[in-house]
């Protein structure tokens, strides 16, 4: 019988590398993003809000209404789906820290709340993508680094809470080849081409990278890895750049 994996953001960079390697492993793949362009990584796709789930009680009834009826089996949840707002604390804006952490914080627990009962019964896993930058940040990364840092919080927790129940980690990537790395950038390609040399490993991230990762923490089973932070970083994170 095969295993059924639920991935936030599936849409995204990394969101469908997920969805292509866990489909290659045989697992019936479930995915949600608030874009619609649908393409074909996934075996079900939901458009679906996590700001919206968070803060509007109906929509978060409905949803779950929604979720018991398509997926009565869960064996992985993968909280991936994030928002980026970029700004200096001065400038920072109430609404945008509160999306922040309402989709990279907020959300995660409480669909790991809402998918317990399913994934408790499968013996199976959540994994949290968080980032480098629950550790090592930059000017203008409050909010995003600050929901990261709590992120890792949450897993170690919930891995602490539920105990034997369900196995909880989290992957903190550096630099990944995405749209929201390379916007971030403002698709300056010198820039990443410097971004790319002070990583020891001398390239940044592929989406495949986090997606290897994240299957072998899924197919661990009964594993003893639980409550962990897997720094996916090719070395940046022991670099001490001189001027």
């Amino acid at each position: 019988m095969s295993k059924n994996v639920f991935i936030t953001g599936v849409l995204g960079g990394i969101g469908s590398a997920l969805a292509k390697a866990f489909r290659e492993k045989g697992f019936y793949v479930y995915g949600v993003d608030m874009r619609e362009d649908f393409h074909g990584n996934c075996d079900r796709f939901l458009h679906f809000d996590i700001h919206q789930f968070v803060r509007d009680a109906a929509y978060r009834i409905r949803f779950s209404q929604i979720f018991d009826e398509v997926m009565p089996k869960l064996d992985v949840l993968i909280n991936n789906a994030a928002v980026q707002r970029l700004d200096k604390l001065e400038n920072i804006k109430l609404e945008d820290w509160q999306e922040t952490l309402n989709v990279n914080l907020t959300g995660p627990m409480l669909l790991s709340k809402l998918f317990l009962g399913r994934l408790e019964t499968s013996r199976g896993s959540i994994i949290n993508i968080a980032s480098i930058h629950q550790q090592l940040t930059k000017p203008g990364f409050i909010s995003y680094a600050t929901s990261k840092s709590a992120l890792v919080g949450l897993t170690k927790s919930m891995a602490v809470d539920l105990e034997g129940r369900v196995r909880v980690n989290a992957i903190s990537p550096a630099a990944i080849e995405t749209d929201m790395l390379r916007a971030g950038f403002e698709n300056d390609e010198s820039a990443l081409d410097e971004l790319r040399k002070i990583h020891p490993v001398q390239r940044i991230g592929y989406p495949a990278d986090v997606a290897k990762l994240a299957l072998f923490l899924a197919s661990e089973n009964d594993g003893f890895i639980h409550g962990a932070n897997f720094l996916l970083d090719g070395g940046i994170s022991s670099v001490l750049k001189d001027l």
